[in-house]
């Protein structure tokens, strides 16, 4: 069990564990309501003799067969559990947040961050209208309980810059017609096209993390990088976070699909006065010119329904949010035969009212 490995960050004037607020930019006590700005914050740091943690850091290795870690709340000396992944997390007794700083270092240590911006409650009701107009979706994504568990994480994200060469080579068809004594001639002209283009492509996000589905990270695209900060733990203070277990090598796969069908698309483009078109071939050459690791924030909400679990996320500095709400066939039974039913009595209604009286 380790201790020495778990960061806090005590307010300055009572020693309450602050928690970082997302409309402000701050970072609040709860209990005597003080407010600390970043500088603030790092300052209270070197003075209790944090060190901040760098890429250069030598991690604190574990050898852990099971993959579970133990270690134990600075706060109250409660134990906390996390897995092989998790870098920030929350005691369950006294909610403080432990950020496991051997977790943070090294290999694993982000080079950027964008804080949330965006509270608990902005995604609560997000999500509530997701489900708003929609009768027929399942109790259990209206209930209290399980929309209170939507939890902030930051989630680790490789992006990539690149520098591409791209050539295509298509068949296009134009297609004109021409009447004569009423009749109507279609002349089709196929012609061959090649195109080439250099394309530069900054910060392509892949996301690091197995757990989580690409296609619902893409879906809250796209985060606004002017936003990006220097690491700091500090910005962890309240939120889950995770460290990667993709890659670079393997992200870059599919950071390298997005950029080529761009190219392709963009080729593709400057060619739109064609009727048609079909791509013969492609050939793409690339330079990779960066790559930075960085934690991006995700409000994150599961929803398990007919043993199949359900996730929605919601970019946590703009808010757009993805996820499908499924439907619940009891009620879509339910609903058919009430609507059945009531047109059963209203046409009965009709035919007293005005058949039988007639």
């Amino acid at each position: 069990m380790k201790n020495s490995s778990v960061i806090d960050h005590k307010c300055i004037n009572c020693d309450a564990v602050l928690k970082f607020s997302p409309h402000t930019q701050t970072w609040n006590c709860e209990y005597c309501k003080s407010v600390f700005t970043k500088d603030e914050i790092e300052e209270n740091e070197k003075k209790r003799g944090i060190e901040e943690l760098t890429r250069d850091s030598e991690p604190n290795k574990v050898e852990n067969v099971s993959g579970i870690d133990e270690y134990l709340c600075p706060n109250c000396g409660a134990q906390i559990i996390a897995d092989e992944n998790t870098s920030a997390t929350f005691c369950i007794y006294c909610k403080n947040t432990a950020i496991i700083r051997n977790k943070l270092i090294g290999e694993f240590n982000p080079s950027k961050i964008i804080p949330f911006y965006k509270t608990k409650e902005d995604a609560i009701n997000k999500f509530l209208g997701l489900t708003k107009g929609k009768p027929l979706a399942p109790s259990c994504f209206t209930s209290k309980k399980n929309i209170s568990e939507i939890r902030g994480v930051y989630i680790p994200f490789w992006l990539f810059d690149y520098e591409l060469k791209g050539s295509i080579n298509m068949l296009g068809t134009k297609v004109t017609q021409n009447y004569i004594d009423d009749a109507t001639y279609v002349k089709t002209d196929t012609y061959s096209i090649h195109k080439e283009a250099n394309v530069s492509f900054d910060k392509i996000p892949v996301d690091g993390s197995m757990r989580l589905d690409n296609t619902i990270m893409n879906a809250i695209e796209p985060y606004f990088y002017d936003k990006l900060q220097n690491f700091n733990h500090s910005y962890l203070s309240g939120f889950y976070a995770e460290k990667y277990d993709v890659d670079s090598n393997t992200a870059e796969y599919d950071a390298l699909k997005r950029v080529y069908t761009s190219t392709t698309n963009i080729m593709k483009r400057e060619n739109e006065n064609y009727y048609s078109l079909n791509v013969i071939s492609t050939n793409h050459t690339h330079t990779r010119t960066n790559c930075e690791y960085v934690l991006l924030p995700v409000w994150l909400l599961n929803v398990k329904y007919k043993d199949k679990l359900y996730t929605f996320a919601m970019n946590g500095q703009t808010g757009k949010i993805a996820g499908d709400i499924p439907l619940d066939k009891r009620k879509v039974v339910l609903y058919s035969i009430t609507i059945f039913i009531l047109f059963l009595v209203i046409l009965s209604l009709f035919w007293f009212l005005f058949v039988k009286s007639a």
